[in-house]
């Protein structure tokens, strides 16, 4: 049995985890709070922008030249995996980086046997996780999170459209966490380029039945809709992202704060009976001295 000192020094270091934890869970959910209100207000703009945009593209049905709306037969694929800066946070890295395995071993199984795979990683954890692996890594964006504005990440979502514009990749697909609630985490492998028009059912209106009237002009509308569309789409699953990780922190810091409790239940039950069976001794040391000295005399 372990003696009093190792059980109090034990019960001092759980006691100050909790501490830093049950903190780190109060500073996740702070942030979580302002990060669901970002991309609550996205959500709606973003998938109806997207709509306008599946329908133009239908609409116009290759009149206008759309760069971002181009089908090539796929060498190279770029995969965008946005991760998060720091840990613990729970599974919410890794079950990023087993659906980006699973995607290049399994969809894109073809294209990485000629090399044609190539990782983007948004997040210190998915650049160094990559790059370990011998994967092959380009133009890592780290420390994007710190500051979160729609500036930082617009430069990643103009580098991978002028990538694909330049025909350097002919499909790029993002990989990242969506965030459903607080506890619930749902990782999304989405199609970014090139663009997918809707397609026309039956309950929709053919092309020839649909009157678009494009101001100032259908030109106009390829040129600066679709970017612009392409762009909030990008910023919108960082966000996700990034409301996803503060989640996965604040439930991750709860267990282990939690967990740190019943430690110490634990702990402290022990430091009690190691104490007991010391005083215990104590006692019947002095009563055999006791003994001892009265049979003496």
């Amino acid at each position: 049995m372990a003696n009093l000192k190792e059980v109090k020094n034990r019960i001092q270091s759980v006691t100050s985890t909790q501490q830093i934890t049950s903190a780190m869970k109060m500073v996740a959910a702070a942030k979580l709070k302002r990060a669901q209100d970002r991309i609550t207000q996205m959500r709606p703009y973003s998938q109806k922008l997207t709509g306008i945009l599946q329908n133009v593209s239908s609409a116009l049905d290759g009149e206008i030249e759309n760069a971002f709306g181009v089908t090539r037969e796929v060498e190279n694929v770029l995969l965008v995996v946005v991760s998060s800066d720091r840990g613990l946070c729970g599974a919410f890295n890794n079950n990023v980086f087993k659906a980006a395995i699973s995607a290049v071993e399994k969809k894109y199984s073809y294209e990485n046997k000629h090399d044609g795979v190539h990782i983007l990683p948004i997040g210190k954890k998915a650049f160094e996780y990559f790059s370990k692996r011998n994967y092959q890594v380009i133009k890592g964006y780290q420390d994007m999170f710190q500051d979160l504005t729609f500036d930082k990440v617009r430069e990643a979502a103009e580098y991978v459209m002028e990538s694909f514009e330049s025909s350097a990749y002919d499909k790029v697909d993002l990989i990242y966490n969506e965030s459903k609630n607080v506890a619930t985490q749902i990782v999304r492998t989405e199609e970014f380029l090139p663009l997918q028009s809707e397609s026309v059912s039956e309950e929709r209106p053919s092309k020839s039945n649909v009157d678009y009237i494009f101001e100032p002009s259908a030109e106009y509308v390829v040129n600066e809709l679709i970017p612009k569309s392409l762009k909030i789409q990008f910023y919108k699953a960082v966000l996700e992202s990034n409301a996803s990780e503060h989640g996965a922190r604040m439930t991750a810091m709860g267990q282990a704060t939690d967990n740190a409790g019943e430690l110490l239940k634990q702990l402290k039950l022990t430091y009690n009976r190691t104490r007991q069976a010391a005083i215990t001794k104590e006692i019947l040391e002095i009563v055999g001295g006791a003994e001892a000295l009265a049979s003496d005399s």
